[in-house]
């Protein structure tokens, strides 16, 4: 059993994906396909053989070939793992928006997603409090008054 690798045409990664899990699903060789976050034109696929990698991807659009040499999981490895970062944002503090249409103002959090990097937040100065998902990148602390201890 190897992981061997489908180069697909740029920006159609989730189509080749589609196609190739319903193919794989009537094949028995195959075991695992990545198609992970940031890697552009390649989807990994763990298989029996490189035969069983060859049939599923036979015919399907915009799969633009396969390597015939197999990768090392130590090679790929850090694109499945998830490291969370350390994020010094917490429930209910103050932040400042530095980043994007509302930049310049203030809100709450509300929710935290430190997988997906993104919180939640409640504009202060609004009539109505609408949440807003931001990146993590867009907001600054500047009050920490409602944190929970």
């Amino acid at each position: 059993m190897g992981i061997y690798t489908v180069r697909t045409a740029i920006g159609r990664e989730q189509q080749v994906m589609d196609a190739l899990s319903t193919n794989a699903k009537r094949a028995d060789g195959v075991h695992a396909l990545l198609s992970p976050y940031g890697v552009v034109g390649y989807i990994f696929i763990e298989a029996d053989s490189l035969t069983d990698v060859q049939q599923i991807s036979y015919r399907v659009p915009y799969v633009r070939g396969v390597l015939t040499r197999e990768v090392e999981l130590s090679s790929i490895e850090h694109l499945i793992e998830f490291k969370p970062e350390n994020v010094d944002i917490q429930l209910g503090d103050i932040v400042e928006i530095i980043g994007g249409p509302f930049k310049g103002e203030r809100g709450k959090v509300t929710r935290l997603n430190t997988q997906k990097s993104e919180v939640i937040v409640e504009l202060l100065e609004a009539a109505v409090p609408i949440p807003i998902t931001l990146n993590l990148d867009s907001v600054r602390v500047v009050g920490i008054e409602g944190r929970e201890e």
